[in-house]
């Protein structure tokens, strides 16, 4: 086990050096401290704080240390200097035997190993036991997505319950179809659209995306005309808080809430018979998909959907299986 230096309960380090912070915001998130992880998760948590780390991560980071937190205690562990590597991956093979997903146990193992190594470097530990911590590859299968049909009849179907409807959600709710569809862009990044993000002589929309990134992503004509119609009746929602929001909730006018455009996803989706129950990011996979099956390389798709690594992108190869055995038939002398 490793023996690295203890943390009093006062919030200090090795030879009562205090614990590093990165200015007043490096707090735990939450009231409550992991009774082994103790101070060094707290730390961590406020330093990932400062960092302007998304809230969906933080929130991830944070679950993945209080189960082990929460495992350590239920196997005697006292102090965080007791964990060491057979620990560490004893836990995960409980979570692997209990069923968890790749992707579960890559995240949380990948949680582990960012606040053992961050404690280590800054003092908080003599050693870092998950220094040769591995986990499962995740999975590159993609998730469940609508084909060209299925994705088209659901379009269609809502823009028919919309006019049905007559109302400025119902027009808002086809824009956002519409939008994530013909952009392939991040449920988030939707939520984060200002109205002069838009480019309607250009057809295009300004996205902030992963890391503060900016890039500019193509609509096509059914987006801009979804878009202008939810733009004429944006002002029946619009209240004193949406300020320059492009897409507002129907209640109290604020910025959209991702778990409302998730809704309105599954909505539409179920208005399709035999579709598979697919949210905002089954969407972006459509998309990404179906230019692949129509033509468009891979170094496109990546710029479009905003990946920092063509690996990311590269999982749409495997299901294209149709666009590469006509191109084989097309272009193979001995096909």
């Amino acid at each position: 086990m490793s023996t690295g230096p203890g943390i009093d309960s006062g919030g200090r380090g090795p030879q009562g050096s205090p614990i590093p912070v990165d200015g007043p915001a490096a707090v735990a998130p939450r009231g409550s401290v992991p009774p082994v992880l103790g101070e060094v998760a707290a730390a961590y948590l406020g330093h990932l704080a400062n960092r302007n780390v998304s809230p969906h991560t933080l929130r991830a980071y944070r679950g993945d240390l209080e189960a082990l937190d929460a495992w350590l205690v239920g196997n005697g562990y006292v102090r965080v200097e007791e964990v060491d590597l057979r620990a560490l991956r004893a836990w995960l093979g409980t979570l692997s035997v209990a069923g968890a997903e790749r992707t579960t146990l890559a995240r949380r193992a990948a949680s582990v190993r960012g606040c053992f190594s961050w404690a280590h470097a800054h003092g908080l530990l003599g050693s870092d036991p998950a220094l040769s911590l591995r986990s499962p590859r995740p999975s590159r299968r993609l998730p469940e997505t609508l084909s060209q049909g299925e994705t088209f009849e659901m379009l269609r179907s809502a823009i028919a319950v919309a006019a049905e409807d007559d109302s400025a959600r119902g027009a808002r709710d086809v824009a956002i179809l519409e939008l994530l569809y013909a952009s392939g862009i991040r449920v988030s990044e939707l939520c984060g659209l200002d109205v002069g993000d838009l480019d309607e002589a250009r057809q295009t929309v300004r996205v902030l995306g992963k890391g503060d990134k900016e890039r500019v992503v193509p609509m096509g004509a059914p987006a801009r005309r979804a878009l202008d119609t939810w733009l004429e009746r944006r002002g029946e929602l619009v209240t004193a808080r949406s300020g320059a929001a492009l897409f507002v909730g129907e209640r109290l006018g604020h910025r959209i809430d991702p778990r409302i455009v998730r809704r309105v996803v599954h909505r539409a989706v179920g208005l399709v018979e035999g579709a598979p129950d697919i949210g905002p990011h089954g969407l972006r996979h459509a998309m990404a998909t179906h230019l692949l099956e129509g033509g468009a390389d891979l170094r496109t798709v990546q710029e479009l959907l905003g990946h920092a690594s063509l690996a990311t992108t590269q999982v749409y190869t495997h299901v294209s299986g149709e666009r590469l055995r006509t191109a084989f038939a097309q272009a193979h002398p001995r096909a």
